[in-house]
This record gives structure tokens, C-alpha cells and sequence, in this order.
């Protein structure tokens, strides 16, 4: 393996803001958010050339529309689709130079709030 794109999980710096961030670890500490940070050390640690993809909280909706930010950044957003999701890959698979060796986080753009809208 030479290319590795890693879907993690938002909070993993603990890099979500205010109550969103203080909801996100309610809903994912003792032992979700844990794994994925310790998951995220060992690929940034290892020779790959890695993205790592940290979503918003999924949904479903037949859209593509998001917005990145990268580690040591804080995160925005709340909420991103699948589908979304689905295009970052496919775009990185298409050309594997685009974000080699960074962990991007990634939501659709004007979502910010206390937890995602839809929860």
C-alpha cells in the first residue's frame, strides 16, 4: 500500500468548537473518538502518503456541497452528506497528488450550530 485515504471521525484534535464541540464528545468520547485519534497517530507516524478525511456528522441527502478545513484548524460545520463525501475520495483517487500527507476536515459550508440540524 501506497496511497491511503482514511475516513475518521470530527474531534480527534479536539478541534471542534464551543458547544458543538462540547456535544460531539458527549456523543462519541469513551472510546469512538479515542480509537480514531490513536488510529490518526499511527498513519501520520508511518511513511504513507495519506489523507485523512474527518466528516461532520453524516446525512443523506442527494447533494454535493462541502467545504474543507485542515488539522490545527477549527472545524466548521455540523452536518456534510455522503454523497459529499463520496466526491472528496473520488476527486483524491482521480489525482493522488491532491492532499497528500493532511488530515482534512470536512462539512457543508453554513451548517454551523449546537449539534446538526437534523438531531
Amino acid at each position: 500500500v501506497q496511497r491511503l485515504i482514511w475516513i475518521s471521525t470530527l474531534g480527534i484534535y479536539d478541534e471542534v468548537p464551543g458547544n458543538y464541540g462540547k456535544w460531539n464528545h458527549q456523543m462519541l468520547d469513551g472510546g469512538y473518538l479515542e480509537t480514531y485519534a490513536a488510529a490518526a497517530k499511527v498513519i501520520e507516524a508511518s511513511d504513507l502518503a495519506y489523507t485523512i478525511i474527518r466528516p461532520a456528522w453524516l446525512t443523506n441527502h442527494d447533494e454535493i456541497n462541502y467545504e474543507t478545513t485542515q488539522k490545527g484548524e477549527p472545524f466548521k460545520g455540523t452536518e456534510v452528506s455522503r454523497k459529499s463525501i463520496a466526491a472528496l475520495v473520488a476527486k483524491l483517487v482521480t489525482d493522488p497528488t491532491q492532499a497528500v500527507r493532511e488530515s482534512l476536515g470536512v462539512n457543508k459550508p453554513n451548517t454551523d450550530g449546537d449539534k446538526p440540524a437534523w438531531y
